[in-house]
């Protein structure tokens, strides 16, 4: 029996990654300090006795006793709303986190899972994005507290890679989303979803023309295990998202059209550095994992709605 710790596991990605492990037969050890994870998200998880809560933040040094075999290090806010309320702050978690689970790894003797993100290429010159590319980031801007701090997450883990053989796997996360996202993150898909079932008007930044590309929660874990799977001479990096691109504006007709909602759509000055393409290549997933999205957008929104109404007990 696998004995794995799954670090941001109270999250929106890590609860959902917390319940494939322990429905496959693992012990789960899920550290998190709540700044953006909820206790609700795990509540169910609590009396199975392969589960372990540890509550704290993932800066601190952390070596629970037994040993590790894996860990998914996943601990960081990950919308702009939440990174960028304490950018220091973010910056910490992305790095100090890293060292300190790259260091308990060698104690362990684990295999190390890191989250990067799409964040990583910045605002691309180059579309769709492979993993070769270098990105186009500004590293003093408002957004930099994140990209910047996951791109230095990626050197640390290779560095380390390099100096200790400590296996390692990188993945770039795109956009995802599902059941369990914060309904304050201030992300396009859940801001949309929200306002579009309160009757409230869609805000769109910009003229709507960026595209983006969004990934539904069960193929991005199925992703990451089998990432997690791989030999230990695949690092990665690895890109998980779904290929399909669509405007903002079409993502918006979408929501209106599932919700049948009475509401408009106005226009917002866009963001510093909101990059206006987003699209992975994801040759190398497909290649190396074997991997590809499975769940449509269209079948995807349907299930986050019904737990959005659920979440704001709306009939």
């Amino acid at each position: 029996m696998k004995r794995i710790l799954v670090t941001g596991g109270a999250g929106f990605i890590g609860s959902h990654l917390c319940v494939r492990l322990l429905n496959e037969g693992c012990q789960v050890v899920c550290l998190d300090n709540f700044l953006t994870g909820s206790p609700k998200n795990i509540q169910h998880l609590t009396a199975n006795p392969n589960f372990q809560m540890a509550e704290q933040d993932i800066t601190t040094p952390y070596c629970p006793d037994g040993p590790i075999d894996e860990i998914y290090n996943l601990a960081c806010p990950a919308s702009p709303i939440h990174y960028q309320y304490n950018p220091i702050k973010t910056l910490k978690t992305n790095v100090l986190g890293a060292i300190n689970m790259l260091d308990l790894a060698i104690k362990k003797r684990s295999k190390l899972l890191q989250a990067s993100t799409s964040e990583v290429y910045g605002d691309p010159a180059v579309h769709p994005q492979p993993e070769t590319y270098w990105g186009n980031v500004n590293p003093i801007g408002p957004r930099s507290c994140y990209d910047e701090g996951k791109r230095c997450a990626e050197t640390l883990c290779m560095d380390y890679y390099r100096q200790y053989r400590i296996p390692i796997k990188i993945v770039r996360i795109f956009n995802t989303y599902g059941p369990n996202m914060c309904l304050n993150d201030g992300r396009v898909i859940s801001n949309f979803t929200i306002q579009a079932l309160m009757n409230q008007d869609i805000t769109v930044y910009g003229d709507g023309s960026q595209t983006r590309s969004f990934l539904y929660i069960d193929d991005l874990v199925e992703g990451l295990v089998r990432t997690m799977a791989t030999d230990d001479d695949f690092t990665g990096p690895v890109n998980l998202g779904n290929p399909r691109e669509f405007t903002i504006r079409q993502l918006a007709t979408l929501v209106l059209e599932i919700t049948r909602s009475k509401a408009s759509v106005i226009l917002k000055p866009l963001p510093a550095d909101d990059p206006q393409r987003r699209k992975p290549d994801i040759t190398t997933a497909q290649e190396n994992l074997g991997w590809s999205p499975t769940i449509l957008l269209e079948q995807g929104l349907v299930k986050m709605m019904k737990y959005f109404k659920e979440e704001l007990k709306i009939k």
